[in-house]
Order: structure tokens, then sequence, then C-alpha cells
């Protein structure tokens, strides 16, 4: 159950998706709870929403559509680490009668007034925004239940996003204290039925028990036992590694816990968990100051979408801080980002003996005219704080799709070692290519890249 106030709203097909008003958006909610008395009988929600599923996809695929071209067009020369291909090309859809160039010309102020923002590039919702909660993809819900049996599937709902915009599956596993061993997961998704066969011997006996814990299912608001689920059989619950497969991401999808109205809350993309060793702020907007304090709040509220009364019902796992915490967290802080065998090992830049001409125009487009060093310095291409972008500069708030278009507020600087590896982009997985990152930025910070500089930046990343 989710606390949403949605109120009724006449809805409407327009370039951005399913809209409505400006003045029919409610900036606070009836509560900040959940209903924990459900009085609805099991049987009957799941008929309700098992019938109402159909209509639902559909209106959120109508967004999709009108946001993104969703086609298999997979780049020649540039795959993730295992081989799966990256996707190429800018795939947000513009609005009639604007090009690039042109809007790039225009002033925030002026692309507001013309609503010409690509829909692409506002926040994107949940696949059910109203409702919210974890979804997986399929091919993670079939090796779990291959694996496991345990079924991670959703009655109500299932993910949005085509596979091919998706980090591969199963995603290798980089460790800090071996990295003589390269990729140690043999090619298989770690669970609680392989952690131990895969790495006693490799891993002290404090980190194996973090990872147990890791692969560990506990309940969670769509996945636990009471009739307040959304899996049509009594569910053990989801673990850290359902979404961080392997220590990485799979790009399932679930909403902050932090923020009501429910039209409020921001969707969010999985981020990969490699590299945390040398991050210092945790959670997209939340600033926790350590993994143990991520590990924790993540078991206690996210789960449960920041609802600590409805997780005592449903069957909160309290971890121990000296040593269960400690223990997650420290495997944690083992996973290493992919190799990156064009980076130089003093400062992290590219060696000019084995970057192509693209790839080293592109860093100094970075370095440069791009402004990405501001936020993104090497080695590791972070600044570790956060940063507002403020987009709301460029469009009106609008509720669409059941979620309220509006500025993201200050978001952390993550990461962009690596970063070819984790599609799609941004907090909330909004930009399905690299492509599409840097057309954003563009826009965003006011760059002007030419479309040969654009290609070069995409270049210089796709090699980080």
């Amino acid at each position: 159950m989710t606390a949403r106030t949605m109120g009724k709203v006449g809805l409407l097909i327009l370039a951005g998706g399913l809209v409505a008003g400006a003045a029919e958006v409610k900036k606070r909610g009836d509560t900040s709870y959940m209903t924990v008395d459900q009085k609805e009988p099991f049987a009957s929600v799941l008929k309700r929403m098992t019938a109402d599923k159909p209509k639902v996809e559909r209106r959120h695929a109508q967004v999709l559509e009108s946001r993104y071209d969703l086609s298999n067009r997979p780049a020649k020369d540039a795959a993730m680490f295992r081989g799966k291909p990256l996707q190429d090309g800018v795939r947000a859809r513009l609005p009639q009668g604007v090009t690039w160039q042109s809007l790039a010309a225009m002033s925030p102020e002026q692309i507001r007034e013309r609503d010409a923002f690509p829909g692409a590039f506002k926040p994107l919702p949940h696949p059910n925004h109203p409702e919210g909660g974890m979804v997986f993809p399929k091919f993670h819900i079939d090796e779990i239940k291959r694996q496991e049996g345990r079924d991670l599937t959703r009655f109500d709902l299932d993910f949005d996003l085509p596979d091919h915009f998706l980090p591969e599956f199963p995603p290798a596993i980089f460790l800090t204290t071996r990295t003589d061993l390269g990729d140690v997961s043999q090619g298989k998704l770690v669970t609680i039925m392989n952690y131990y066969e895969l790495f006693s011997g490799i891993l002290n006996p404090k980190d194996l028990e973090g990872l147990r814990l890791l692969v560990t299912p506990f309940p969670q608001q769509q996945f636990n036992q009471t009739e307040d689920r959304r899996s049509e059989v009594a569910s053990r619950g989801v673990t850290c590694f359902d979404c961080h497969v392997n220590g990485h991401t799979n790009g399932a999808t679930h909403q902050v816990g932090d923020i009501r109205p429910q039209e409020f809350r921001h969707r969010i993309d999985t981020p990969s968990l490699r590299g945390v060793n040398i991050q210092r702020s945790f959670g997209s907007q939340r600033a926790l100051s350590s993994v143990e304090d991520f590990t924790e709040f993540e078991q206690r509220a996210a789960y449960f979408d920041g609802d600590h009364v409805i997780a005592t019902k449903k069957g909160v796992n309290v971890l121990e801080r000296g040593s269960q915490v400690h223990f997650m967290a420290e495997l944690q802080k083992l996973l290493d980002f992919p190799p990156a065998p064009k980076l130089r090992v003093v400062d992290g830049k590219l060696d000019p003996a084995r970057a192509s001409e693209s790839e080293l125009r592109g860093q100094e487009v970075f370095f440069g005219k791009g402004q990405c060093a501001t936020c993104h310095l090497p080695p590791h291409y972070t600044d570790n704080t956060m940063h507002d972008l403020h987009t709301e500069r460029f469009f009106k708030q609008e509720l669409v799709d059941g979620m309220v278009m509006a500025g993201d507020g200050p978001i952390k600087t993550f990461p962009l070692r690596g970063i070819k590896d984790s599609p799609p982009y941004l907090h909330d997985g909004r930009l399905l290519t690299l492509d599409d990152t840097v057309e954003f930025f563009n826009l965003v910070l006011e760059t002007k890249l030419t479309d040969a500089e654009k290609r070069d930046l995409v270049a210089f990343l796709r090699a980080l």
C-alpha cells in the first residue's frame, strides 16, 4: 500500500506522455503513513490489480513511446566487459519542429515557455508510479526462480524497459583484494545457493558471512508473507543482490522512500556497488556518511518505502551493527571497478599510446568545454559531493503518468569509472544511452558542444 493522494485528474495524451495540468498538482499528502490494517482481502486485491494490469502497463508504455526510440540498435564497436553491446545513438525524442542545435541555442526560459524540453529529460515515472515498489527484469526473475525456487514476479506489474538498454547479466565481479583473479563470478549469478562454493578460499570468513547476508532474502514491502504484498504466493522477500546483482546492478527499479506525497517520489535506477570503497556519500540524495549506514538503512526503511511502522508489521530485519552490518559493508568495499586498460595508472587519464584520436579529443572536451570534470574528477571521476542541476528551469510542473515533473534537487556525483557497464543513466534511468547523457548535459549545462565534440565525448566515456 502507498501513501498516495492522487485525487481525480483528467488525463490526456501530449508529447510528454499522460499529463494533467499544473494547477491540479497536490503539493502535500493527506498523511505520511501507509495503511497498516488492510481491510480488503488478499484474494480481492489480487483479482482487482491483475485485472487492472493491462491498462496500467498500456498507459506507461504510451509515455515511454512518446519519449524514446526503444528500438534495438547495438553499437558495432562498443561493448560491456562480458561482451553485451552498448546501445548506440540518442534515443530521446524531440518535440516537433525542434532540433538539438536549435534547442541548444535557446535559453532555459525560452525552452520552458515553448514547452520544448524533451520528455525524456524530465523525471522518469515508475512503471506504476501511484503504486510504486520494487520491480525486477524478467531475466533476473527467471534465474532466481531456477536457482532458489523464489518468485520475484509481481502480479500487478512487469518491468518496463527493454533488456537491450540494461546491464549485461550476470555481470562480472572484481575484488580489490584479488586483482590477479580478474572476474571471479565464473559467469554465474551469485545467490544463497552458490555463494559458498564460489568464494570459499577467496574471501575471509568475515567477508564470506557478509556475502551470505547480502544474498539472503528478507521481507520487503511488495514481497512478504502478509496480505499486503504483490506476489501471488507468500514470499520470503528480497535480497540486497536482487537489485545490486553480483555487487553491480541489473537495472531493477524502485522509488526513493524519503519523499511524500507519492507523486513527488523519485524513481530509482539501481546504482552499481563497484567502487563504493572510494565513495564518501551513499544514497542518491540522502548523503548517508558510510556504507554501514546505507546497509542498515536499506534493511530498516528503504525496503519498506521509508515507513518503519509498516516495516514492523511485515517483518523488518534488524541487523546487528557490530557484526552483521560491518561484515556486509566490508564485503561491499571489496567490489572493484572493471579494468580500463586505456587509462594511466598515475592520474586516471587516457594513455595516448593506447587511446584513439576520437577518445583523446573527447578527453579534451571532458576537461574543457564540456565542464564534466567540474564534478567528475579523476581517477575515479567523482568529487564525492552533491549538485543540484536545477532542471526545473527548463519545464513547468505538471503531473505525468502519476508523477509530478519537478526539479530533482541535489544529487550525488556517481563515479564514471566503468560507466559503459551500467546503463541506463542518471539516478532514475531516464537517459537510455551515453549519447542521451551527453545531449542532456549539453543542454542543462548550456555548453553548446558541436556534433563532433559530442561523438568524441561519448567515445571517451566508453573508455573509462
